[in-house]
């Protein structure tokens, strides 16, 4: 009986995955791809740069001040020293707000990202599951996104596929 049960087991197993089919995407080709994405990546690229270099400006104000401070530090007064001081940390949390409003977890350039760049990528999704879904894909996996896709024949690579679901030719 044991042995008829893992004989059936053996043979549905393998009729089952069998029948399951997969492939694979490119997501960083498909998006290099899309004309949208490229004018939405240069266009957060430039803010980016923008804030960056605001920020490094700021911090370089603090560095200037903090040196001025400590060659200076000896000749001036006490209350003198405390003003720089408070004046120099005011400066460096400033510097930090402005960094944390530009490019934390919910800064500017999250916010820009998902304004610009989400909806491309939704797009892509769409198109990728409507083809799977067309296709019968079970699976279908990200060759750019996947640290643990160790070899992937083109042969399954369905990248311009997706395109042409988005309408968009190569």
């Amino acid at each position: 009986m044991l042995k008829y049960l893992v004989v059936c087991l053996l043979i549905f197993g393998t009729s089952f995955a069998k029948a399951q089919t997969y492939a694979f995407i490119d997501s960083d080709y498909i998006l290099k791809n899309v004309p949208e994405y490229t004018e939405a990546k240069e266009k957060l690229d430039k803010m980016a740069e923008r804030w960056t270099k605001e920020i490094e400006d700021r911090y370089a104000v603090v560095k200037s001040k903090k040196d001025n401070y400590q060659r200076e530090e000896v000749l001036l007064p006490k209350e003198e020293k405390e003003k720089r001081k408070q004046e120099i940390e005011k400066l460096e949390k400033e510097a930090i707000e402005l960094q944390t409003m530009h490019f934390g977890s919910n800064g500017d350039y999250f916010q820009k990202r998902q304004e610009l760049i989400k909806p491309i990528q939704d797009r892509v999704f769409t198109a990728m599951k409507k083809l799977a879904k067309k296709e019968g894909y079970s699976f279908v996996f990200d060759k750019a996104n996947q640290s643990n896709l160790i070899y992937a024949d083109k042969e399954y690579d369905i990248s311009d596929a997706v395109l042409e679901e988005m309408g968009i030719s190569k």
